[in-house]
C-alpha cells in the first residue's frame, strides 16, 4: 500500500560510502543489494498496512496515523547506524511478532549471492535460509548468517587474548556477537602475515631513496611489451596506457621515457614528458592497438592477440611506488633490486591450471593468451598467494590446538554441524581463506595503478576479467594499498558488526530443481538478470584459491574443480554455441521451474518479493532469435507460474560508484516486484479492457513515481510495474482474434502509454520550450534548415526571432540550431530574463551543475521558484528522447539533474525563495 520510499532510497544510496564493517567488504560479489532496501522490504512484507485492519483502524485518519507510525519505524530501521542498534531493531522485531501472533515465518532466498537478504532477515529476528548453485556465494552467505550464530558470545581462544583475560582485574570481558571470533581471526591473520614474511619476505626488497635511506615498497609498476611488427624496428615496444603516475595536485608524477638504442627505461619527473598523449600513453584505439614508442608503427589488435596466445608478450618495469613520511614516493624501477624468477621457490599449481571460461564478454583476457588462473598472476604473486593459502591450514591447526587448550571439546567439523573446537578452528580458517581471496583481488596482473587516488585498483574494478596492459604488483608486507593485514582488518570489522540472534543456514542447491519444502517460508530473492553477469565464470578467479585452502573444511561445496556452470541460470550465449535463442529458452524454462517451486512451498499469507534490475531493451526478435528480453522472460515466467503482481517499488539498489555506471546511463534502481498467487477465479480480460485500464490507472502511478524522484533512466523500468499489475490481474488477456496476449505485446503497450504520458506534459510548457522539444527530437543539437524552424515556430505559436532573443537558438545563413550549454550566457539571471523558458531553465541548471557544482545549482534551482519543478519534468521527457535516439551522453546529463534534485532542494531549503512569477500566453514571465 505504501512505503517511505525516499528514506529507504536515501539510506541505500549512502551505503556506497560506508566502508568499515559493511558486509560488502567481507568478500567481493558482483550484484549485492543494499542492506537498507532488504531490511525495509522484509519488514513491509510481514507487517500489514493498517487499511487491512478496519476493525482496529476504522477511519482513514486512524489508518494514516498508524501508517505514519510504521513509516517512522522503517525510517529509523534503514539507517546504517541502526545496523547494530538493539533498541531500533527490537522495536521492528516486536512489530513483526505482533503481526504474526508471535510466529514469524522463516525467510528463504534461493539466489542468495552476496547474502544481503538472508542477513537482514536474521537481523530482524527471522530464521534465515539461503541457497545458491555458486559455491562462492554459498560460502559468503555461510560466513554471514550460518557461522557467527554457532559461536556468538564466545571469548577468543588465542593465547594472547586468554592471557589478557586472566590478567584483567575487573572480571571477564563480555564478548558480544561475533567479537570473540573476530579477535581470533585478527590474531591468526597476523600470525600468518608474520610467518609468511619469514618465508618469502626476501622476495620484496626495500627501495633506495635519493638520500641513501631505504623505504618499503607499496607496488612495483610494469608495462607489458610485444615485439614491434615493423621488421626494420623489431624493438620490444611497451603497451603503456598512460605516462601519469600521480595526478594529485602538488604531488604530480610522470614517467619520462629514456632511450639507449632499442632499450627503454623511465625516469620520474614532476613535469609531464614531451610525448604525444600523456594520459593515453601509447594506446591508439581499442584494446590491443598501440603505437611503437621507437618507430611510430601502430599494431593491430590481431597482432597483439596472436603474440599473447603464443606467449610472446613480455614485461618492462616502469616505476616503483614507495612509502614516504609525507605520502607516496615515485622512483625509477631500478631503485629496487627484483629477485630473479629462477630463484623463486617452486609452487604446487594443482587446481590453478584449469581453463578459464571462454566467455568472450566477461573473461576477455583470454583473447590475449591469459587462459588459466596461473596466467593471471606474476611468478612472485603466485608464490605469495600459494604461501598464504597454505598457511590457512597451519593457522587452523594452531586455532584447534588453542581451542582445545581453552577447554573446548574437540567435537565435529563445521561441515558436519559441529560447534566445538574442530568447528571453531574451521570457522577461523574460513575467514582467513576469505582474507587470501581479498588479497588475490589486489595481487593479480589485472590490477592497475589509480593515478588519481595513488592506490592499486583491484582486479574486479568492473564485472569482468579484462586485459590490463600496465599493471601494479602489490607488496603484501607494506602498510599501504594491497597489503595482507589490511584485508584482515576489513574482515575483522565485518565480524565485529554481526550480532546474530537466530540461526541461519546456507546450502548449495539448484533452485530450478530443489527448494527446501519443509520450511513454508516467506521468499524474497534477487535472481540473475538474464545475461548481465556471468557469475560462475568470474567466480573461478576466487574459487581456485578458496578450494586450495578449504577443500577439507567445506568438502560439500568445494567438490568440483571449478564453479559449476552447466546449470547456472543465466542466458549466456557462448554456452549454447553462440545461440541467443537457446540461451534465452534455457533461462526462461529454468526461471519458470523456480517460480513453480516457490509457489508450491511458500507461505501464501506473505508476498513473494523479487528484486530485478535488468534494463529494458528493444530487440528485433527476428535478428536476435529471442522471443523476449530479460524483463519479458521474468514477467512471463511469473505470470505463467500463476502469480499476480500486486505492487512494484523502484528502490535505489544499484551503487552509482560502481565502475560500470561511471559516466554512463546505467540503471540506478531495482524494481521490487511484489507478487501473490493469482486467484483461481481471476477473470479473463480483453485487449480493449487492458488498454482502458492502462489509460485510467497508469498516469497516476507515473505521476507518483516522478514525485518520488525516480531517475529518468529508471522510469521505463518502473512503469513496467503498475502496467503489469494491471495485465497480471487477469487470468489472460485476449487479443481481437481470441489469442492470448503475450508479455511482449503488453510491454509495448505500457511503453506506448508512457510516451503518451510524457508527451501530454508538453501542454504545460511555454511555446518556446514546446518548439525546442520538437526540434530537439528531430535534430538534437545539430543544425537544421531555417525553413523547418520557421514552419515549426508557427505551429507552436512562437517565432524564430523571439527564440533567438530568448537565448536558446542560433539562426542565420539558412540554418538554425539550438544553443549548446557551453554557449549559454554564464551570467544568466532568471529574475531579470523577460522571456524565460523552461527549456532554458533546464539547460542552465545542467550547465551550472556540471561546471560549478551542487551548491551553485541549488541557488539557481531556488531562484527559479515553482518553475523549477517544470524544468525537472522536462528532463524526464528529454531523457526519454535521448534514450530512443541513442544520445547517451546527453541522456546522462538529464538523468543526473533529476537524480541530484533532492540534494539541491536540501541545499536550498534555508535560502529565501523568490516570489513565483506567472507565465503569460506569450511565453514570457511577469
Amino acid at each position: 500500500m505504501a512505503l517511505p520510499l525516499e528514506a529507504i532510497n536515501a539510506a541505500s544510496a549512502r551505503e556506497k560510502s560506508i566502508r568499515r564493517g559493511h558486509p560488502s567488504t567481507l568478500h567481493l560479489w558482483w550484484a549485492r543489494r543494499p542492506l537498507a532496501a532488504c531490511r525495509a522490504v522484509l519488514f513491509a512484507s510481514i507487517v500489514d498496512d493498517p487499511s487491512s485492519r478496519p476493525e482496529e483502524f476504522p477511519t482513514e485518519e486512524a489508518q494514516e496515523a498508524e501508517r505514519q507510525r510504521l513509516f517512522k519505524i522503517i525510517e529509523r530501521l534503514v539507517l546504517w547506524k541502526s545496523t547494530n542498534n538493539e533498541e531500533v531493531l527490537n522495536e521492528a522485531r516486536q512489530e513483526i511478532l505482533k503481526a504474526t501472533d508471535g510466529h514469524p515465518p522463516p525467510v528463504l532466498d534461493p539466489f542468495c549471492g552476496g547474502g544481503s537478504i538472508p542477513l537482514e532477515a536474521q537481523r530482524l529476528g527471522l530464521e534465515a535460509h539461503a541457497s545458491d548453485l555458486n559455491p562462492v556465494a554459498v560460502l559468503i552467505t555461510k560466513a554471514l548468517i550460518e557461522i557467527p550464530p554457532k559461536f556468538a558470545g564466545m571469548p577468543p581462544v588465542n593465547p594472547e587474548a586468554r592471557k589478557k583475560m586472566q590478567m584483567t582485574l575487573k572480571g571477564a570481558k563480555e564478548w558480544k556477537g561475533a567479537e570473540g571470533l573476530a579477535e581470533d581471526v585478527r590474531y591468526y591473520g597476523k600470525w600468518m602475515r608474520d610467518e609468511a614474511e619469514k618465508r618469502i619476505g626476501h622476495l620484496y626488497p626495500k627501495a633506495k631513496l635519493p638520500d641513501g635511506t631505504e623505504a618499503t615498497v607499496i607496488a612495483w609498476l610494469w608495462a607489458r611489451t610485444v615485439k614491434c611488427p615493423n621488421p626494420a624496428c623489431g624493438a620490444m615496444m611497451p603497451l603503456l596506457t598512460s605516462f601519469v603516475l600521480s595526478s594529485k595536485k602538488g604531488k604530480e608524477a610522470y614517467l619520462v621515457p629514456k632511450f639507449e638504442g632499442k632499450k627503454l627505461s623511465f625516469d620520474i619527473a614532476s613535469q609531464p614528458p614531451d610525448v604525444e598523449d600523456i594520459k593515453k600513453g601509447m594506446k591508439r584505439g581499442m584494446s590491443g592497438i598501440f603505437k611503437c614508442i621507437f618507430c611510430g608503427t601502430t599494431t593491430t589488435r590481431d597482432y597483439v592477440a596472436a603474440e599473447g596466445k603464443n606467449k610472446l608478450i613480455g614485461v618492462l618495469p616502469t616505476a616503483i611506488v614507495a612509502e614516504g613520511s609525507k605520502g607516496r614516493i615515485y622512483l625509477p624501477a631500478n631503485d629496487s633490486i627484483l629477485p630473479e624468477i629462477k630463484i623463486l621457490p617452486e609452487i604446487d599449481k594443482a587446481g590453478l591450471e584449469a581453463e578459464l571460461s571462454p566467455n568472450p564478454r566477461d573473461v576477455w583476457c583470454r583473447n590475449f593468451g591469459l587462459n588459466t588462473p596461473v596466467d593471471l598472476f606474476t611468478p612472485r604473486q603466485l608464490v605469495a598467494l600459494t604461501t598464504f593459502s597454505d598457511l590457512v591450514a597451519e593457522a587452523r591447526r594452531c586455532a584447534l590446538s588453542d581451542a582445545l587448550a581453552a577447554g573446548m571439546p574437540e567435537g565435529k567439523g563445521i561441515a558436519e554441524g559441529g560447534r566445538d573446537a574442530r568447528a571453531y578452528a574451521d570457522a577461523v580458517a574460513t575467514y582467513l581463506a576469505m582474507v587470501v581471496d581479498k588479497n588475490a583481488d589486489y595481487w593479480s596482473s589485472i590490477c592497475s595503478w589509480h593515478s588519481g587516488r595513488d592506490l592499486i585498483r583491484n582486479t574486479f574494478a568492473r564485472q569482468a576479467i579484462p586485459m590490463v596492459w600496465d599493471y601494479a604488483e602489490a607488496n603484501p608486507f607494506s602498510n599501504s594499498s594491497g597489503n595482507f593485514l589490511g584485508a584482515v582488518g576489513w574482515i575483522v570489522d565485518v565480524l565485529r558488526m554481526l550480532s546474530p540472534k537466530v540461526n541461519g543456514r546456507a546450502g548449495q542447491y539448484d533452485s530450478t530443481m530443489l527448494i527446501p519444502h519443509n520450511l513454508s517460508p516467506l521468499i524474497s530473492t534477487d535472481p540473475p538478470y538474464y545475461d548481465n553477469i556471468g557469475y560462475a565464470d568470474l567466480s573461478d578467479f576466487f574459487y581456485v584459491w578458496l578450494r586450495r585452502s578449504l577443500a577439507q573444511v567445506h568438502p560439500d561445496i568445494f567438490s568440483t574443480l571449478l564453479v559449476p556452470k552447466e546449470r547456472e541460470l543465466v542466458a549466456i550465449a557462448y554456452r549454447f554455441n553462440g545461440s541467443k535463442k537457446e540461451a534465452g529458452r534455457f533461462f526462461e524454462e529454468g526461471l519458470g521451474r523456480t517460480f513453480n517451486l516457490t509457489r508450491k512451498v511458500c507461505r501464501w499469507d506473505f508476498p513473494l518479493t523479487i528484486y530485478y534490475a535488468f534494463k529494458q531493451a528493444e530487440e528485433d526478435a527476428a535478428d536476435s532469435g529471442l522471443a523476449s528480453t530479460g524483463w519479458e522472460v521474468m514477467l512471463e515466467s511469473l505470470i505463467t507460474s500463476g502469480y499476480v503482481i500486486t505492487g512494484t517499488w523502484p528502490m535505489r539498489t544499484e551503487l552509482s560508484n560502481r565502475s560500470g555506471s561511471l559516466g554512463t546511463n546505467a540503471l540506478a534502481s531495482s524494481i521490487i516486484l511484489v507478487c501473490r498467487p493469482r486467484p483461481d477465479d481471476a477473470p479473463i480480460g480483453t485487449r480493449k479492457e487492458f488498454i482502458s485500464a492502462l489509460k485510467r490507472e497508469l498516469p497516476l502511478a507515473l505521476h507518483q513515481l516522478q514525485m518520488g524522484n525516480i531517475a529518468p533512466v529508471d522510469l521505463a523500468q518502473a512503469a513496467i510495474g503498475p502496467g503489469m499489475a494491471i495485465f497480471s490481474r487477469y487470468s489472460q488477456v485476449l487479443e481481437a482474434d481470441g489469442s492470448p496476449m503475450r508479455v511482449r505485446t503488453a510491454l509495448q503497450l505500457i511503453n506506448q502509454h508512457l510516451d503518451e504520458y510524457l508527451s501530454e506534459q508538453e501542454g504545460e510548457y511555454d511555446p518556446d520550450t514546446r518548439w525546442a522539444l520538437s526540434w530537439f527530437e528531430q535534430y538534437g543539437m545539430n543544425e537544421g534548415p531555417f525553413g523547418d524552424a520557421e514552419t515549426l515556430s508557427k505551429a507552436k505559436n512562437t517565432s524564430v526571432e523571439g527564440m533567438v532573443q530568448a537565448g536558446i537558438l542560433k539562426a542565420g545563413a539558412g540554418k538554425a540550431r539550438l544553443l549548446g550549454r557551453n554557449e549559454l550566457d554564464p551570467d544568466w539571471n532568471p529574475a531579470t530574463d523577460r522571456r524565460l523558458t523552461i527549456w532554458e531553465a533546464t539547460e542552465h541548471l545542467i550547465r551550472v551543475l556540471e561546471s560549478q557544482g551542487e551548491e551553485e545549482a541549488a541557488m539557481l534551482q531556488s531562484s527559479l521558484g515553482g518553475y523549477a519543478e517544470s524544468a525537472r519534468d522536462l528532463a524526464y521527457r528529454l531523457h526519454s528522447i535521448c534514450e530512443r535516439r541513442g544520445w547517451a551522453q546527453e541522456a546522462v546529463s538529464y538523468n543526473s539533474l533529476v537524480t541530484v534534485w533532492p540534494r539541491l532542494k536540501e541545499l536550498s531549503v534555508k535560502r529565501e525563495r523568490p516570489m513565483d512569477r506567472k507565465l503569460t500566453d506569450k511565453g514570457t514571465f511577469e
